[in-house]
């Protein structure tokens, strides 16, 4: 791929010009095809999606929406799922893509510049470093982390791999609105910013109890545990209940909450929390269900600073007319923000201030793709930053603090009690039981290296 700096700052120019928008602008509806009319093929970037069962669709049409975006490769363990999205993007690309069941053969290949991992979370680590380590741009899924290790280990890739770019799935990131709430916060609109709450609700039913079967002629288990320690196959793990089980997911404080999470922390411009607590459990079914289905989440930031996340997974109670969303609280008002705008209001709760995207958003909370225009905009400024043009949105830096914050829910919440950090590390102080939490167990000859 090229890297023409003055002829690409130009085109997206008119890029810009010919849809109507300004520099956060809305980027769907102009098709990467007919965005190749302006910008060279040398800058076309050529992806290889990984995992495309769930999100991984999402990714598809993001790719192919995002300006001068390819899809080079499908990647999926499960054949049928690989040969359904192959269909799918013949359907929406007009010409055949290629695809490949192994993603340690996938990044060798040298028609490949970025890989989009929307693959189980036992796997977004390791193949992120897969990735950069065969000197491929890394587009990877909330969470960008397993646990606070490998986080760890994805900043000290980005730092080792400064040529490349790698960027997590946090869209909101990418959301004019809530780039334009943040300024008016920076900006003084609700007065100092001191306290933000995060919810998450959904109807999520029970999962059962698994059996022992055969493993799915169409379905290559050993590499779809890989890193993870391999266990005999069950009925209920695939394609998505293997979210609720620590072997390989994170819980719904990894999977939802890490959104608004990292938005609470991005509006009060925070760094590392100085305590966390929690509280919750598996209180409305009793299943094969290993993390927690309520869960009420706390982090102090110093003597001035607090954000507390509520995650409902079974019960879909609202707040606000909303399944998910945040609120954030200063001395002069609120700022109520989701994935479709912000309502600003002052201390007698009138509304000051309100913006809405120009396109609607996957927010429903029972949605498991979760695409949107948001989506596209984030892909489009990983290409950008890929180009030189942009900067990534959600770094690793950045995403590893946000990320850290549900780390720190599930480890406080396993324990029972109050976790103390330390302010230049992150890490949990005082507590060597709580840090063994702090990294996992690899399947031998597995272990992720940077």
């Amino acid at each position: 791929m090229g890297n023409d700096q003055n002829s690409n700052s130009y085109s997206r120019k008119e890029f810009l010009k010919r849809v109507g928008v300004g520099a956060a602008g809305i980027t769907l509806g102009l098709s990467a095809k007919s965005y190749s009319n302006i910008l060279g093929a040398n800058d076309r970037v050529n992806f290889g999606i990984i995992g495309l069962h769930g999100r991984g669709q999402a990714h598809m049409s993001s790719v192919h929406g995002a300006p001068n975006c390819n899809i080079q490769y499908l990647c999926d363990v499960d054949s049928r799922v690989l040969s359904d999205a192959a269909s799918k993007a013949r359907e929406m690309t007009g010409s055949t893509v290629k695809t490949e069941g192994d993603v340690r053969k996938l990044v060798e290949k040298k028609d490949v510049d970025a890989i989009s991992i929307a693959t189980p979370d036992h796997w977004h680590t390791p193949m992120a470093l897969l990735g950069v380590n065969a000197g491929k741009h890394v587009y990877v899924e909330k969470p960008c982390s397993h646990n606070p290790q490998e986080g760890e280990w994805l900043v000290q890739a980005q730092k080792k791999y400064s040529n490349l770019v790698m960027q997590m799935g946090d869209q909101q990131r990418s959301a004019p609105t809530s780039i334009a709430a943040v300024q008016d916060i920076r900006d003084g609109l609700i007065g100092r910013p001191y306290f933000g709450k995060a919810w998450y609700s959904n109807k999520r039913g029970p999962i059962g109890t698994g059996k022992h079967v055969p493993v799915p002629e169409w379905l290559d288990w050993e590499l779809w545990q890989g890193p993870a320690v391999h266990e005999k196959y069950e009925d209920i793990w695939v394609h998505y209940n293997w979210h609720w089980f620590w072997n390989w997911g994170t819980g719904e404080i990894n999977n939802n909450g890490i959104h608004e999470l990292d938005f609470c922390r991005w509006a009060l411009n925070a760094e590392y929390p100085t305590k966390v607590t929690s509280t919750g459990g598996r209180y409305q079914y009793h299943d094969d269900w290993q993390f927690y289905d309520t869960q009420v989440a706390s982090y102090e930031f110093g003597d001035d600073k607090m954000i507390t996340w509520e995650g409902k997974s079974c019960n879909p109670f609202q707040y606000h007319g909303r399944g998910r969303g945040a609120t954030i609280h200063g001395t002069k008002g609120t700022i109520l923000a989701d994935r479709n705008g912000y309502i600003a209001y002052d201390l007698d709760n009138n509304v000051i201030k309100e913006r809405k995207e120009g396109h609607e958003n996957a927010t429903s909370t029972s949605n498991t793709i979760g695409g949107g225009n948001l989506s596209v905009l984030h892909f489009h400024n990983f290409a950008q930053s890929i180009r030189g043009i942009e900067k990534p949105h959600s770094p690793m830096k950045e995403a590893h603090k946000s990320n850290l914050l549900c780390h720190y829910g599930n480890i406080a919440q396993e324990k029972g009690r109050m976790l103390n950090i330390d302010q230049s590390d992150g890490k949990i102080k005082d507590d060597p039981d709580a840090m063994k939490m702090w990294s996992r167990e690899y399947e031998e000859g597995w272990k992720p290296t940077v």
